[in-house]
């Protein structure tokens, strides 16, 4: 903090500095301390209450679907008959089960 010595402190004591030196770190030391370190938070704006939405305002709806379920079946009707017909050598092993929807047949005796 300062590169003072003893002789130095001996030489302010007989000058009457010592004291005045003291008082200064304290009041630098203080002045450092009561200092604030950030800003008060903004106010919140009229007719604010916590954890609600904003009035005028409501949550995002659920995602529009492009397709309807008929076309999903479809779709998947179409893949089990191309994994029927296609040549799928992992179909074909007993040890290989698959539980996907796209895998297991609309029949369940086809799945034996």
């Amino acid at each position: 903090m300062s590169d003072f010595d003893e002789a130095d402190i001996r030489a302010m004591r007989r000058e009457g500095d010592l004291r005045s030196f003291l008082r200064d770190q304290l009041r630098a030391g203080r002045a450092r301390r009561d200092t604030p370190s950030a800003p008060p938070p903004a106010p919140l704006p009229p007719g604010h209450r916590p954890g609600t939405w904003p009035t005028g305002i409501s949550p995002p709806g659920p995602p529009v679907q492009r397709h309807p379920p008929s076309a999903w079946a479809t779709a998947l009707d179409e893949y089990r008959e191309w994994l029927n017909t296609a040549d799928h050598p992992d179909r074909l092993d007993s040890g290989q089960i698959c539980g996907c929807t796209a895998c297991t047949p609309n029949n369940p005796e086809e799945n034996r």
